[in-house]
């Protein structure tokens, strides 16, 4: 396989991300001694949805091109800027590229690559929404070329700005529960195939296999447009509107790689991971075209900067930590648990607590080392004005997106996987191959 090669070395990345204090690309020429109020000319790729979302956390800036594949989806964002070009092909975007400073990438999965790919090698700054790619070889190409550009980047993991992030990782990296040797992520979201049964339960349809029957496309959408690098399908409601094409393997990879984004950061930055040396996914049968709605991940990581080894779990839908239904740990619906030598930190988005409780009560808090952030957006912005550094950038986001998109593969190729970061590739299963790279649909390359 003719594949990108990681060229950082675990030392490298190690003290890139280290305390939070994560890297910093030399600012380019440009932006050297720009006045922070100048306005940064972005254009915004994805302008409904999330894309909506995004766009109002830098509407201060100056916004001079909108793209979305549907139409409709650029009515209101197109009366709040008129004098903003508008396209219905990202492509497109890229003929200006005179005429704005950043992308904002807030598209489908399946096409972030495609459409973050063109800015970097512009040279222009990029904010791309998670998960940062489609799948495993996207994130290498995508983090190799962002290295090359020297561009400020983010990706759209917003928890990661919050205090009570910060707060875990400091704790856990001055070693308040002792050495860490397993974590545990679950989250309650179950975006994917249904059981007949589950699907009563959570109240859903259980959409079982690939439709046949044409719909008519929603008005304002490019079908084939939307499809890019995709399999040619034809339209059905079930893929439209968002999120319901999550679940389907052609355009996203159900809960795993969605979600993990935001949970499984939380490990992956105050552990400092990398790259698994293992990875097994156990749930139930593959199916060739939808993610599954419960799973569970194992994953084996060697030792990193005087950490131990780890292992790491995933678990979404029905599938839980045994610790939590035991009840021997407060019962989070969505959370992480770290487990240390001297005890335990259990954490969900906005409130931790070190257990057990009584063992912790006068414990004394090391001096906070993470500075607090500005914002996730704002962090991007002044970011892309400065030179300063993101917290989300490419590099860390996607070595954090090729962990999770290796939980997929795993539970796909049906088997433990032995993973060979260096050469991006699986060394014990060959049937894991074409979970790792596909090939795109006539008239779209990465390249």
């Amino acid at each position: 396989m003719n594949s990108p090669s990681s060229r950082t070395t675990r030392r490298q990345f190690g003290r890139t991300v280290a305390g939070g204090a994560l890297a910093a690309f030399a600012a380019p020429a440009i932006l050297r001694g720009r006045n922070l109020n100048d306005k940064l000319r972005i254009a915004i790729i994805g302008s409904g949805g999330r894309g909506a979302a995004n766009l109002g956390n830098v509407s201060g800036e100056d916004i001079v091109i909108l793209c979305d594949v549907n139409l409709k989806a650029m009515a209101k964002p197109g009366e709040q800027y008129p004098k903003a070009r508008k396209f219905q092909d990202f492509r497109k975007v890229y003929d200006h590229a005179n005429e704005f400073d950043a992308v904002m990438v807030s598209t489908t999965e399946h096409t972030h690559a495609f459409a973050t790919l063109p800015a970097l090698k512009l040279g222009k700054h990029v904010y791309c929404e998670k998960p940062l790619t489609h799948n495993v070889y996207e994130a290498r190409v995508i983090r190799e070329a962002a290295a090359k550009a020297k561009v400020v980047t983010q990706m759209g993991t917003q928890i990661h700005a919050s205090d009570n992030y910060r707060r875990v990782v400091e704790l856990i990296q001055r070693d308040a529960i002792g050495p860490v040797r397993e974590a545990h992520v679950w989250v309650n979201r179950a975006w994917g195939l249904q059981s007949p049964e589950a699907a009563k339960r959570n109240d859903i349809v259980s959409v079982q296999d690939r439709p046949t029957e044409v719909h008519p496309v929603p008005e304002g959408v490019d079908w084939d447009l939307w499809l890019g690098p995709a399999p040619a399908r034809p339209y059905n409601d079930v893929y439209l509107p968002g999120p319901k094409w999550y679940r389907w393997w052609d355009f996203g990879n159900g809960t795993m790689s969605d979600l993990g984004s935001h949970w499984v950061d939380l490990p992956f930055w105050a552990l400092r991971l990398d790259a698994p040396l293992t990875i097994e996914g156990l749930g139930p049968p593959a199916h060739p075209e939808l993610a599954p709605a419960s799973l569970k991940v194992v994953y084996e990581y060697g030792p990193r900067e005087g950490m131990p080894p780890v292992k790491v779990t995933w678990y979404q839908g029905e599938e839980k930590p045994e610790i939590l239904a035991s009840g021997a740990v407060p019962k989070f619906g969505s959370g992480v648990l770290f487990v240390g030598d001297r005890g335990m930190l259990l954490a969900d988005y906005g409130k931790h607590v070190l257990l057990p409780e009584d063992r912790f009560k006068d414990y004394q808090r090391p001096e906070p080392f993470i500075p607090k952030s500005m914002g996730h957006w704002a962090e991007w912005v002044h970011a892309c004005k400065t030179g300063a550094p993101t917290t989300c950038h490419f590099d860390y986001a996607g070595r954090l997106t090729e962990a999770n998109h290796l939980g997929n593969v795993a539970y796909r190729a049906g088997r433990k996987l032995n993973w060979d970061a260096v050469n991006m590739r699986v060394t014990n299963c060959s049937e894991a191959d074409p979970y790792i790279r596909r090939e795109y649909r006539k008239g779209w390359t990465l390249a």
